[in-house]
């Protein structure tokens, strides 16, 4: 039966998704609620719920879905389609989810709005979007939007533009959770048409667990955030009671498949030992895009959050990389918001129904006014474009900016802008058995809930910072440090088999305002396992898009902890030496000025 409908999320359901950060994608993406009945009446569009059976991971899994129907629409008057899920603890019935249903439906896109398996009234565990089976039962809603599968009730789509026998044209969208799905179903699906994941990741094992000095050694459990996310998804049985046994994981989890449970029961046991650590590194890019995206062929719009601690802008990077080393037609947006907030006025934000006038939401018609409807003159925009706060407009450009500008750690706490300046001599911090440095409370911002300013305490950390910048410089992209450390205590344990005793340190780039007062940009840091703590390694930073201003000072700094993240197992001090043809560096992607 086609009805227009307004739904409200249940009240246990927000406040639990508050928690593991769904807010974040949320509150950018929510719309109003779905047509009135006089609105649906005077022929915007018409919404059927639907519920389909299909095959996906070896179990069969019900989902639940709506279809959005724009008036006029038919057999003889076809339309393309946009197929979305929702973000992590959502379903079809949250704001972010059905709102995208909407927003097309009334721009004359064939809508179809599904909750993800294991979330709202789906079926099946929660498997972390992997291909074969998250991506697999989408495919089999493609089947149906091409007019080869019906739904229970025997509905059939004969109104969906196609490009062939059993080919619809489609695209699809979402944010974070619903964006990860998109590349999984583009991996298994050739007949996916356009893609725009927002928010989401690249390669788990980094989301969960980043290293930014080695992806193969095992890095920093980010605890805070993946057991919000946990926790999120164990309770859904209880926040949706269901009897449906497929939601129901008999072996040691509830709602996950066993090897996401088996996962963070590693990562929280803060001990690695080798052969369970490489299954765990296994099974987390076996479900992301960093082990599938050579299957990808679907034109893809990248669109992610400079506020995100959760899935940083290094994630959509190494995503887009990848797919334009292959050829494949992709663009990259870095926009304000994430997972941990950043809205900005005039911001893309469905709920004030501003696509047409927002940046981002302009590229996003484009992007499907090009491969959707087939306008080979539509504008689909540069390669990269970012965020500029209190700046006009998004900067553009043909590529992500190369690193040039190179400083150096010098012995007496500076970071110099040549070689000979660096002064000879070196310094000590130590860990304690407690966090001494904080970035930020993970879910704080979710929640409504303050969170301290970052700070280090003295002894546990160093800095290296610049003399006050003659003028402004801007800072857009992933800055990388060369370092080499000293710690005794550390090499005597780093090859005892268990991975988590190699050294822990965290490096972070701090703006210094002339008063002292220091600006952590976005709350970022860059979880290090060193390796090798004998030999030289390279930090990638996550990316940033910051102007500092004149007076102002750059720092790098390492410490020893970090609030919001695993630490240490026991003490280890840390010396770092510097002489001018031995010392440590810092790399920068400048697009304006210099440090001098």
């Amino acid at each position: 039966m086609e009805v227009p409908v307004s739904r409200a999320v249940p009240r246990s359901r927000k406040v639990l998704a508050l928690v593991a950060g769904a807010a974040a994608l949320a509150a950018p993406l929510a719309l109003a609620a779905p047509a009135s009945g006089a609105e649906a009446a005077a022929g915007a569009y018409t919404v059927t719920p639907l519920r389909f059976t299909v095959e996906a991971g070896g179990r069969s899994c019900a989902v639940d879905a709506d279809l959005y129907r724009p008036a006029g629409v038919d057999a003889e008057h076809p339309a393309p389609a946009v197929l979305a899920t929702n973000g992590f603890g959502g379903s079809k019935n949250d704001g972010s989810t059905d709102a995208i249903g909407k927003a097309f439906a009334e721009r004359g896109y064939v809508g179809l709005v599904y909750s993800g398996l294991g979330f709202g009234k789906s079926g099946c565990l929660i498997s972390l979007d992997a291909p074969e089976t998250d991506g697999r039962a989408a495919a089999r809603l493609v089947d149906f939007l091409a007019g080869a599968l019906a739904a229970d009730d025997g509905t059939r789509a004969d109104f969906v533009t196609r490009d062939g026998a059993g080919d619809p044209r489609v695209g699809m969208i979402g944010g974070s959770y619903g964006g990860a799905v998109q590349l999984a179903t583009a991996s298994v699906d050739p007949r996916v048409d356009a893609l725009v994941p927002l928010i989401t990741w690249n390669d788990l094992a980094y989301s969960l667990a980043p290293n930014a000095a080695d992806r193969d050694t095992p890095g920093v459990f980010k605890w805070q955030w993946a057991n919000g996310f946990y926790l999120m998804g164990e309770g859904q049985p209880l926040l949706v009671p269901s009897l449906d046994p497929s939601r129901i994981n008999s072996l040691g989890c509830l709602h996950f498949v066993t090897d996401a449970c088996d996962t963070v029961r590693l990562l929280n046991s803060g001990r690695y030992p080798k052969a369970a650590t490489e299954k765990m590194l296994a099974y987390a890019r076996s479900v992301s895009p960093v082990s599938y995206v050579d299957r990808i062929n679907a034109p893809t719009l990248l669109v992610q959050g400079q506020a995100d601690t959760l899935f940083n802008l290094n994630e959509a990077r190494a995503t887009y990389d990848r797919l334009r080393e292959r050829g494949v037609d992709t663009r990259m947006i870095w926009q304000s918001w994430g997972h941990s907030g950043g809205q900005k006025p005039g911001e893309l934000d469905l709920g004030q129904g501003n696509l047409e006038s927002s940046y981002v939401g302009q590229r996003i018609l484009g992007w499907f006014d090009r491969y959707l409807r087939k306008n080979t003159v539509a504008d689909t925009g540069p390669a990269f474009a970012w965020y500029r706060e209190g700046q006009s407009g998004y900067g553009t450009a043909d590529g992500v900016p190369a690193l040039s500008q190179r400083l150096y750690l010098s012995g007496d706490g500076k970071l110099v802008d040549n070689r000979a300046k660096v002064a000879e001599g070196s310094r000590r911090y130590s860990n304690w058995l407690v966090p001494t440095s904080h970035s930020e409370s993970s879910l704080a911002g979710t929640i409504g809930l303050s969170d301290p300013r970052p700070y280090d305490t003295p002894g546990t950390y160093l800095g290296w910072t610049t003399a006050p910048l003659a003028a402004p410089v801007d800072l857009v992209g992933a800055p990388k440090a060369t370092l080499k450390v000293d710690s005794p205590a550390a090499e005597r344990v780093q090859d005892s088999g268990d991975a988590a005793d190699k050294l822990v340190l965290f490096a972070k780039l701090y703006d210094v305002a002339p008063d002292g007062t220091k600006t952590l940009v976005n709350r970022l840091v860059a979880p290090v396992r060193v390796p090798d703590v004998t030999r030289p390694f390279t930090v990638e930073l996550p990316a940033v898009v910051h102007r500092y201003e004149t007076g102002h000072r750059l720092e790098l700094v390492i410490a020893a902890s970090d609030t919001a993240y695993s630490g240490n197992r026991g003490v280890k001090p840390v010396t770092v030496a510097s002489a001018p043809d031995d010392t440590g560096t810092l790399e920068l992607p400048l697009v304006q000025g210099a440090v001098g």
